[in-house]
């Protein structure tokens, strides 16, 4: 099955387009805090190190959100595990415009990162389940590509909005989603692997779930896979959630810094694209590889730019590259469990990442307030990512075209 058979295939089309359009919103609202707290840095007068729990409080419920939807998606069926995540997301960032202080804001962000912790993983195995293997890796990427997308709706949103009508319409907008999972209901359905694995999947305790994915079958590939979600997403937040403000730093205004953003953020497409044309070509290992390399030698290079055209050039790169490796990330990691613990491993590999999530955002804010150079702050994301792409090299199996194993 070629690209035009894929999408010509109404069923394969309607899932990929609705669980995108969901993971559109998710990404919406991860990308619209890191303008929102630019803007909070001069209206509450936050400290870096403020900026840094407020950025890693969406993480922090994303850890919990994750590993609780996984096995949820293996109880009860990844189409409702998909609602309910969208649903609680898109709620409490609608309340999250109505906060008054600092701490009632984190709180509000804590549960927002719950919904959206837990919708990512659980999209990724209903598409990655529904596709044929020809096709599994490039639908997945392009899911993935949907992230793109809510960045720069964010980008746009904050450039244009934020500057006039302040940081709570951002998350007034947010909380549109909640009408969307309403279609969803009737729109998606659990993905056949799964509905005819149901009775063996469900009957499986958390606990024992967590005991085969750590068996000597699977052990190796759990190794992999934790080391490679925690380095991802470890320099995707500490990068990205902060790009807006290191450009502050820089030296920039804030609307000329959300404006050059923006034209990084567009960049994100084509690394998606190239990715899912090469993750069917030359397989997994190739794409997680080379996209980690080129955005560990991007990041270094960010770090030492000293002009906006270098900025710019650099930023490009960076998010071509790494958004690239999130396609091939996602892509991947269901294809190395089988049915009965999909979503489970799944859901876990993505919390142990969460925690990486967590951790940069607050320690870029450390870094930031005890006055340790930007590009200093960037080597360590070069030599972060270096170490994801080892794990893949030398513990990764290659999955290209393997049917997906109950």
């Amino acid at each position: 099955m070629n690209n035009a058979a894929l999408l010509k295939n109404p069923k394969q089309r309607k899932l990929l387009f609705s669980a995108g359009l969901s993971w559109l919103f998710d990404a919406m609202d991860v990308g619209i805090i890191s303008f929102i707290v630019t803007a909070l840095t001069l209206e509450w007068k936050l400290s870096p190190q403020q900026v840094g729990i407020l950025t890693s409080m969406n993480s922090v419920g994303m850890v919990f959100g994750a590993a609780a939807a996984g096995y949820l998606a293996d109880r009860f069926g990844r189409k409702k595990v998909l609602l309910w995540t969208l649903l609680i997301f898109s709620v409490a960032s609608g309340l999250s415009a109505l906060a008054s202080s600092f701490w009632v804001l984190c709180l509000l962000r804590f549960i927002t990162g719950i919904g959206l912790g837990g919708e990512l993983p659980v999209a990724s195995t209903l598409v990655s389940e529904s596709m044929p293997a020809s096709e599994r890796g490039r639908a997945v990427v392009l899911l993935e590509s949907f992230w793109a997308g809510g960045w720069l709706a964010a980008a746009l949103i904050s450039y244009f909005l934020i500057p006039t009508y302040g940081w709570q319409i951002a998350f007034v907008i947010g909380a549109l989603p909640a009408f969307y999972a309403l279609y969803l209901r009737r729109a998606i359905d659990d993905s056949p692997l799964y509905q005819s694995n149901r009775r063996q999947v469900a009957s499986r305790s958390f606990a024992a779930k967590l005991g085969s994915i750590w068996t000597s079958k699977h052990r190796r590939t759990t190794i992999m896979l934790w080391i490679l979600w925690f380095t991802v997403v470890f320099s995707y937040y500490g990068m990205f959630l902060w790009l807006p403000s290191v450009m502050t730093m820089k030296g920039f205004s804030m609307i000329k810094s959300f404006e050059y953003v923006l034209i990084m953020t567009i960049a994100q497409l084509p690394g998606y694209f190239t990715a899912a044309y090469c993750i069917e070509k030359f397989g997994r290992k190739f794409v997680m590889i080379t996209y980690l390399v080129l955005t560990a030698a991007s990041a270094a290079w960010f770090g030492t730019a000293d002009s906006a055209g270098m900025l710019i050039a650099a930023g490009i790169c960076l998010s071509f590259f790494n958004l690239g490796a999130w396609g091939g990330l996602y892509a991947y990691t269901p294809e190395l469990y089988p049915t009965s613990v999909r979503s489970t491993g799944v859901g876990l590999a993505t919390s142990v990442g969460r925690i990486g999530g967590v951790i940069a955002p607050f320690l870029v804010g450390y870094m930031v307030q005890r006055h340790i150079e930007i590009s200093t702050i960037f080597i360590m994301f070069f030599v972060i990512i270096l170490i994801g792409a080892i794990g893949v090299l030398l513990l990764g199996t290659e999955t290209k075209g393997k049917e997906l194993t109950d």
